[in-house]
Formats: C-alpha cells, sequence, structure tokens
C-alpha cells in the first residue's frame, strides 16, 4: 500500500509540473495574442489611411491630375511609380492583416488546446488526490488493524512465555526436590558411617563429619552404584539418543531468540511434529513428575524432559525403558503445530538436547 501511495504523489508532482509548464505557456500564448492584436488594430488604421487616400483619388482624372502637375518628367514618374508602389502596399497591407489574424486565431486555438489540457490534468489530478485519500484511509485501517493484531499477538505470546517460564519452574523444582531428596538420603548415610567411624576410633561425630567433605549435587545424584552406572550409559550416548517423536523438526534451537523484538530463553529445543504422535523416552529412567502436560525422567546425574503433551501415558515413581511412550503431542498455539518441547539437564543445570540426540 505505501508503494502505491508513493507512485500516485509521484504521479502527482508529474502533473503539477504539467499544469505548471501549460499555464506558463497560456501567459506566453495570451502575451503574444494582445501584442499581435495591438499590431493588428495598427495596421487596420494604417490601411484605413490607405483606404481613405484611396477613397479620395478614386477616378482616374483625380490621378492623372496628380501626374500632370508634376514640375517634371522626373516627379511624374516618381509619382506614377507612387500610385503603383501605393496600389501594391495596400495587396500586402491586406495580406499582412489576414496573416497577423491567422497568427491570432492559431494562438487562441493552441490556448483553447492548452486550457482544455489543463482541465483533463485538473480532473485527473482531482481523482489521484481523491484515490490517494481513499487509499491512505484504507492504510491507515489496516495499520490501525495490524497495531492491535500485533498487541493481541504480544499479549499472547506473552501469555505463552509466561507459560513456558511455569513449566520450567515445575520441573527444575521436581529436578531440586530430587537432589534434595538424594541428599537427604546422602547426609543419613554420612551420618551412619561418621557414627561408626566415631565408636572405632573415639573421635566425635562432628569431628568426622568436618573432615568429610561435602559433595556436590552431581555426586549426590550419582552416589549409589545404580545412578552412577545410569548416569555413565546416558553420558557414554551422547549423540546417539533416539529422538523424542518418530519424525519431527525442530522449529526452535536452544538459547536464546527473539520474536517480533520480544527477547526470550529457551532451555530446550521444540519439535513440531504429526497431529496424536506419540512422545518417547529417550533413554531408561524414573518418572519423577508426570502433571500439566509434562513429563520429567531421572537418569542418575541426568534429567530428561518433554512437555506440551495432550495426555500422559506414565506417573510420578514408574521405571520406564527406553523407546516407551510417554504420552500424546499436544498442539502449540504459537507455531500453529503439534509441538513437543524437549530438554536434558545435568543437576540444576539445562544443556543443549541437540547435541545428544542421533543426527
Amino acid at each position: 500500500m505505501s508503494k502505491q501511495l508513493r507512485l500516485r504523489e509521484e504521479k502527482i508532482v508529474v502533473i503539477n509540473r504539467e499544469l505548471n509548464n501549460l499555464s506558463a505557456q497560456i501567459r506566453k500564448n495570451t502575451t503574444e495574442v494582445e501584442n499581435l492584436k495591438a499590431e493588428l488594430e495598427k495596421m487596420r488604421k494604417d490601411y484605413e489611411k490607405m483606404i481613405l487616400f484611396a477613397f479620395r483619388n478614386r477616378n482616374g482624372y483625380n490621378k492623372l491630375m496628380f501626374i500632370f502637375a508634376s514640375k517634371d518628367f522626373n516627379q511624374a514618374f516618381k509619382r506614377i511609380k507612387y500610385l503603383q508602389q501605393f496600389s501594391d502596399a495596400r495587396k500586402v497591407k491586406v495580406a499582412e492583416i489576414e496573416k497577423v489574424k491567422k497568427e491570432i486565431e492559431l494562438k487562441i486555438a493552441q490556448m483553447e488546446a492548452d486550457r482544455k489540457a489543463q482541465r483533463l490534468l485538473l480532473a485527473d489530478q482531482e481523482r489521484e488526490r481523491d484515490i490517494i485519500r481513499k487509499d491512505r484511509a484504507a492504510h491507515q485501517s489496516q495499520l490501525n488493524t495490524i497495531v492491535k493484531q500485533e498487541r493481541t499477538f504480544q499479549g499472547q505470546l506473552s501469555q505463552k512465555q509466561q507459560e513456558r517460564k511455569r513449566i520450567q519452574a515445575l520441573i527444575k523444582a521436581a529436578v531440586a526436590r530430587e537432589i534434595a531428596e538424594e541428599r537427604r538420603k546422602a547426609e543419613l548415610e554420612r551420618k551412619r558411617k561418621a557414627e561408626a567411624e566415631a565408636k572405632r576410633t573415639g573421635k566425635t561425630v562432628a569431628e568426622i563429619e568436618k573432615a568429610t567433605p561435602k559433595k556436590s549435587d552431581s555426586e549426590i545424584l550419582r552416589s549409589t552404584p545404580e545412578a552412577a552406572r545410569l548416569s555413565a550409559d546416558f553420558k557414554s550416548n551422547r549423540g546417539r539418543l533416539p529422538w523424542p517423536v518418530a519424525q519431527g523438526n525442530i522449529v526452535r534451537n536452544f538459547g536464546p531468540y527473539s520474536i517480533e523484538g520480544v527477547q526470550s530463553l529457551s532451555e530446550e529445543i521444540a519439535i513440531r511434529t504429526s497431529t496424536g504422535a506419540s512422545v518417547k523416552a529417550v533413554f531408561s529412567g524414573e518418572v519423577v513428575q508426570a502433571v500439566a502436560g509434562t513429563v520429567v525422567i531421572k537418569h542418575g546425574e541426568y534429567f530428561t524432559f518433554y512437555s506440551n503433551l495432550s495426555s500422559l501415558s506414565v506417573h510420578r515413581g514408574q521405571k520406564v525403558n527406553r523407546g516407551q511412550q510417554l504420552g500424546v503431542v499436544g498442539f502449540d498455539s504459537e507455531f500453529e503445530a503439534p509441538v513437543v518441547y524437549f530438554g536434558v539437564m545435568q543437576g540444576m543445570t539445562a544443556v543443549n538436547p541437540s547435541s545428544w540426540l542421533a543426527r
């Protein structure tokens, strides 16, 4: 629409230029017509004098008297030539008058043609201005609609982002809960060992506990032989894990992204797939959360999560195998397609899940 308006405005500029040229030509022709009319009037007066003189000497007797009244032959010859030239001058003057009249008529005709062209250009200019007014009104209406749609989209996007943040908070809370539970178990075991050591050595429990360094979250999560083995198996499968859906493509990568100028950070990848597609576990583990369309599975010190599921097939505390169905993918309004969000965490730290999936 903006391009059309610009083209029409350029056409108005061209029309104005043509109108200015026509106005200048009309003024020039008007001046020339006035000058020609003045010249014609002077020529008519001169011709009237010639006619008056001819009238006074209209008969042959007067002409002869004019010739015979000469002083000598030379003067008589000159008077004869004068009469002949006077007759020729009358004819020339008539021709000049006719020529000037035709020039005036031609200039007036040209002026009329220019005025007609001017009227047509003015009408064209008014039509273009009317179209521009209507186009601008339509353009403004469309712009207002776009602004409203953008505001609606921004509102929906903000709601979507808030929902993703809420789900991320639920996932992190589930992981934090698992870490806290494993740390509680580890602390109980550490205390039990400290008490046994105290009985054996005679040292106090506090001294033994102080001398024993505290473990990190990762160490806590793989503190049991089973957890350590599961963590090692999961880590060894980096770059070879199956996709959570049979067919799909990534529509949002891990990391920062922007939508319509709104900056955000994705701690997962978004995978578009087919309607009703099954979402499956990428590795064996234990379900530590299955709520709000989200499933979190623990694999020793690693966690995988799957969100935007329309239905769930597992429950918390359930052991699952690699390739086992967790639920069915849900529709995502942002992408207007079925989308599953998939992520990997090492303890509380989100890592790029794309590097874990098979190419």
